[in-house]
């Protein structure tokens, strides 16, 4: 069977992550608040599961995917004012894991 190499470019990354690269502290901190607002957002979703499709709009397929980026939105806007601790905890963590001991 012959197959032929892939083209320059195809299925590669342009650069793969970095493991145990030192992190400042902004870039720490914008980490943690990013995991905050995915966790928030989980959160949000749970809590709105139980509730109904809105009669105005007609519930449906489309109703629920605005519905989700609606969460989206109000889980970063969370996470950005202050949100509920976890970003400042998990900075706190990315940052120890990073110093010479």
């Amino acid at each position: 069977m012959n197959i032929a190499p892939l083209p320059a470019g195809v299925g590669q990354t342009a650069t793969p992550p970095a493991i145990g690269k030192q992190m400042t502290s902004a870039a720490a901190q914008a980490a943690a608040q990013k995991f905050e607002a995915f966790f928030l957002q989980q959160s949000f979703e749970n809590m709105f599961e139980g509730t109904g499709n809105d009669s105005l709009f007609g519930g449906g397929q489309g109703e629920a995917i605005y519905r989700s980026l609606l969460l989206q939105e109000y889980s970063k806007v969370a996470a950005e004012s202050g949100g509920i601790g976890i970003a400042a905890a998990v900075r706190r963590e990315i940052l120890s894991h990073q110093e010479v001991k």
